[in-house]
């Protein structure tokens, strides 16, 4: 009795030892992915990959080369075009001033490449599939002219944003500060996934160098993400006690995804959301009204094509206050929705920015002064026959002493011309430098505020300034995850278009002490080690095993067997028709 049981026990082993050496070919699995991935849904159409054969024809490998590298230039531009989106408003108003229409490009530009992106992701998943079920790669045609496009499209739009567009290269290299940790963890998932494929073939072909090739690259690629770590650096990855207070708020224009920018209505919303600051552009008009405008026309913001049709193209400084007040600066926001945000506004809020004016300097400062803000604004000197053109530091000075009741000390005074003069005027105007000068230059100008272009972040540079008491502002963020790696290089104020969004966070983002850091990244590469060997232990097992049952025998009882020829070796596979006995059935080994 026992040694019948020893037998039985003895014959379940090798039964199960045989269904895991038996390859299968999942029909109805490998006819979708040959017929999405090359066209070809009938069996005889596609073909297994012999012994000592490569996965594909000379042909379907540059095909294959080429579908990788559209895969990683079409990621590269999604990730780059998509942490770009801090600038998406600054890109399209640029097209604006050179097509003459406004248009959200930038939104149809991130649409365009996360298409391209998600067709060739799903080509790469279906050969890789493909290639695990030892299949033979065949793609179709269209699908070749498709990666052509993708990556012409990728090399296009690079090269052109690159020339038109240079600094938001600078924004990936920020962004990378931020996600590096968890894009590194994404990569060793994606290695270890491609683990099964690569050791399937590896132990599949005869030749010694393409062997030794195949797995040399992808080892020396492993290598060098697990390694990635030790050369990383993040300011969000400190300890919470040594997190600085968040980033002071300035609005930008005020909050020009809320009200059409520079105007009183923008800069209330700006004061609602719990800005701490605002932020705007000054010019002076014909009759020395100093007023808020951005752009030296008046065509992008008011409706100057309908009032003044034949002045569109003149200087915004070059009409009176009176002509400037008869335009409508409003409108403009809710026929273009630039942020797509004027859809939130109710009724009521939606008839008071549609009937917006050009807001004066002097109503700009008393809003400020009533709710007790700091002001910054750039001051642009007049063109050329201008009557205020060699005095317009002096009438905005007058607005700010004589025709306002703020404080100096609200002030943030940017302009850099005859700062001399205007310190020794009013002394307690907060001298601001929009440019990096040395350290004993600012001093010596009694410099107490850096206002930098975001990409000048870092927090080297803000320590070293803040070390001699001057603090430091950039401009514009209005991401989340910017204004976090902001706060973490402990920035004191930012400029924003989205102070509404921003004054919501209660910390950054992605902030982890060092050791949760640590014990993510070491147990990631820990577990992928683990996986791998496993891996290619049962890769190598199984081939291994294949070639010495070439000679069993399989009975089943109640089911049909076919005989075929595999990779390795004969083999005995249960057929289609009766493939739900193998369920009930028992393996016996001679």
């Amino acid at each position: 009795m026992a040694s019948s049981l020893s037998r039985l026990q003895l014959g379940r082993l090798h039964g199960l030892r045989a269904k895991l050496l038996r390859r299968y070919e999942h029909q109805p699995l490998v006819s979708c992915l040959s017929g999405f991935y090359g066209c070809r849904w009938r069996r005889h159409e596609r073909s297994r990959t012999q012994p000592g054969d490569c996965c594909c024809s000379k042909l379907e490998g540059v095909s294959f080369v080429l579908l990788v590298a559209a895969f990683c230039l079409t990621l590269v531009f999604l990730y780059f075009w998509g942490h770009a989106e801090n600038d998406y408003d600054d890109f399209d108003w640029f097209n604006f001033g050179n097509l003459g229409f406004w248009f959200p490009w930038s939104v149809v530009l991130l649409v365009i490449a996360a298409g391209f992106f998600t067709y060739v992701t799903v080509l790469m998943l279906l050969a890789v599939c493909l290639l695990s079920e030892g299949q033979k790669l065949y793609l179709h045609w269209s699908h070749k002219i498709g990666i052509l496009v993708s990556l012409m499209f990728s090399v296009i739009a690079t090269a052109v944003l690159s020339d038109l567009w240079s600094k938001e290269w600078t924004t990936l290299l920020l962004s990378f500060q931020v996600t590096a940790p968890y894009l590194h963890v994404g990569g060793v998932l994606l290695m270890t996934a491609l683990a099964w494929p690569i050791a399937l073939h590896f132990f599949r072909m005869n030749g010694r160098v393409r062997r030794g090739l195949i797995v040399g690259v992808y080892l020396v690629l492993l290598s060098a993400l697990y390694l990635v770590p030790l050369g990383l650096y993040s300011p969000c990855i400190k300890e919470e006690r040594s997190l600085g207070p968040a980033p002071a708020l300035i609005g930008h224009r005020g909050a020009p995804m809320l009200a059409p920018e520079n105007t009183l209505m923008s800069f209330e919303k700006a004061v609602e959301a719990g800005s701490k600051g605002l932020e705007t552009d000054v010019t002076i008009s014909y009759d020395g009204v100093p007023f808020l405008m951005h752009d030296r026309t008046l065509r992008r913001t008011t409706n100057i094509d309908e009032v003044f049709p034949n002045r569109t193209d003149t200087a915004a400084a070059m009409f009176t206050w009176a002509e400037l007040e008869s335009l409508n600066a409003g409108a403009w926001f809710l026929s273009l929705d630039p942020f797509g945000t004027a859809g939130s506004l109710g009724a009521d809020e939606r008839q008071r920015a549609g009937n917006q004016s050009v807001c004066s300097l002097q109503a700009f400062l008393q809003l400020a002064a009533h709710t007790d803000k700091l002001v910054i604004f750039d001051l642009y000197r007049p063109p050329r026959g201008h009557p205020y053109r060699n005095t317009w530091i002096q009438r905005t000075l007058e607005v700010i002493h004589n025709e306002s009741s703020i404080r100096s000390s609200q002030v943030l005074w940017l302009p850099s011309d005859l700062r001399s003069v205007v310190q020794e005027f009013d002394p307690e105007l907060q001298q601001t430098s929009g440019s990096r000068l040395p350290l004993e230059e600012l001093q010596s100008n009694n410099v107490v505020k850096l206002n930098l272009d975001y990409t000048s972040m870092s927090a080297e540079l803000v320590s070293e300034y803040a070390a001699v008491n001057i603090t430091t502002n950039l401009y514009v963020i209005s991401q989340p995850w910017l204004y976090s790696l902001a706060w973490c290089c402990g920035v004191h104020s930012v400029a924003t278009n989205a102070p509404q969004l921003l004054s919501t966070m209660g910390s950054p983002l992605f902030l982890m002490t060092p050791g949760e850091y640590n014990l993510m990244w070491i147990l990631t590469d820990l577990l992928s080690v683990v996986l791998i060997v496993l891996i290619f232990s049962f890769h190598w097992w199984r081939e291994r095993g294949l070639t010495s049952c070439s000679g069993n025998k399989i009975s089943l009882d109640k089911a049909t067997y076919s005989k075929f020829r595999t990779e390795m070796s004969d083999i005995w596979s249960i057929s289609s028709a009766n493939l739900q006995a193998e369920k009930t059935a028992t393996v016996t080994v001679h």
